[in-house]
């Protein structure tokens, strides 16, 4: 499968994106060529992962620590082949600001047919059991990516 850029955005860059960053680049139908990277609307540069997000994802042997958030860039998002945010609201925002990239934008849980809900809740501040949840709602999300982009590929 051919490469290219996906970002998965949400607000702070420190929980959801990073965690969906890892979890993607551990995927094992990713191929080479594929560059996967997070940031935050509302990010500061240089924060880490928070402790559990770091905690859930050493779960599953995927060792987070060396994130550091940054905010969402221009250039960031005119190289990206996908845009994955993770609430309808950072999908309004994303319109807002990048209007031009909008054909490129998705949530990520559009990529689970079985998901109940389509925004991703932010677990800032909750506990480790709030986290895991999320982490499996993004592995959940995850196949329907990968034949996501499979297609997008193919049609190149």
């Amino acid at each position: 499968m051919a490469g290219g850029v996906v970002v998965f955005v949400c607000t702070g860059n420190v929980c959801r994106s990073p965690m969906a960053e890892y979890l993607l680049r551990a995927h094992p139908e990713l191929g080479p060529g594929w560059e996967v990277c997070s940031a935050g609307l509302a990010a500061a540069f240089g924060v880490p992962a928070s402790r559990e997000a770091v905690d859930v994802m050493r779960e599953k042997q995927i060792d987070i620590t060396a994130h550091s958030s940054r905010p969402l860039s221009t250039e960031l998002v005119a190289a990206a082949e996908l845009v994955v945010v993770m609430t309808t609201d950072h999908s309004r925002m994303m319109d807002l600001l990048y209007p031009e990239a909008m054909e490129k934008v998705r949530l990520l849980k559009s990529f689970d047919e079985k998901a109940a809900a389509t925004d991703l809740r932010d677990p800032i501040g909750m506990s480790h059991d709030v986290y895991r949840g999320i982490r499996n709602e993004i592995e959940r999300a995850l196949p329907g990516l990968m034949a996501h982009l499979r297609n997008r590929t193919a049609r190149r």
